[in-house]
């Protein structure tokens, strides 16, 4: 919203009544700025009072405001709805923002943070925790399983992650499947492409879109 010619956006998003996700990997500053870069806490800070004070989190508006975290490193998200209430507390007494929901996502081990991993030797370490954190009840619940990815070309991906990762959607032996094709195609029960970083959407307590399965 701070970007040149964006004036008008959060205005836009309230007039349209879009559902606002907003990522904002931790209440405190100093954890913000060290990994998303020095001024992003205060910045987020302000993006989210200029929503609230559109209608955005306030409890009958209809406006939906949600807030995303994500471990700073090579660990599972604790339990969501006790990490809501302290990000809730917090940046409720000391910046009067207020939102509807905190989702939990675990650290995929693909493109920056994979990188990451393999610079500091942790990359198999952390392959290992997912692995090992898996709960074949969070199966069930993962998007690729009833949503879909869309590239900025039109192209279909089973999520954002097979997405980074180049791995379009398969569907009838063709390379790439385009949205505009959808309207002659089943999807249906289709196959879903799978690799070692899905591992990251069913361990623990889960990782979807929409937070934590369990």
């Amino acid at each position: 919203m701070e970007e040149p010619g964006q004036d008008g956006l959060a205005e836009f998003l309230a007039a349209h009544q879009v559902e606002v996700v907003a990522s904002l990997p931790c209440y405190l500053e100093d954890n913000v700025n060290k990994q998303r870069g020095q001024g992003v806490f205060d910045a987020s800070i302000r993006g989210l009072q200029r929503l609230n004070a559109l209608g955005y989190g306030q409890p009958g508006s209809g406006l939906v405001l949600n807030l995303v975290f994500n471990p700073q490193g090579p660990s599972l998200p604790p339990p969501q709805a006790a990490l809501q209430a302290d990000y809730q507390r917090h940046l409720g007494e000391h910046f009067g923002v207020v939102f509807n929901q905190l989702f939990t996502l675990a650290n995929m081990p693909i493109q920056r943070f994979g990188s990451t991993l393999v610079s500091k030797g942790q990359f198999n370490s952390y392959m290992q925790l997912l692995k090992s954190a898996h709960s074949e009840a969070n199966v069930p619940g993962v998007m690729c399983r009833s949503q879909l990815s869309v590239d900025w070309q039109g192209y279909l991906y089973d999520c954002d992650f097979n997405q980074q990762l180049g791995l379009p959607l398969a569907h009838e032996g063709a390379a790439r499947q385009h949205l505009s094709a959808l309207v002659c195609s089943e999807l249906e029960d289709g196959p879903i492409r799978v690799a070692d970083h899905c591992f990251g959407c069913t361990a623990g307590q889960g990782s979807s879109c929409g937070g934590a399965l369990n």
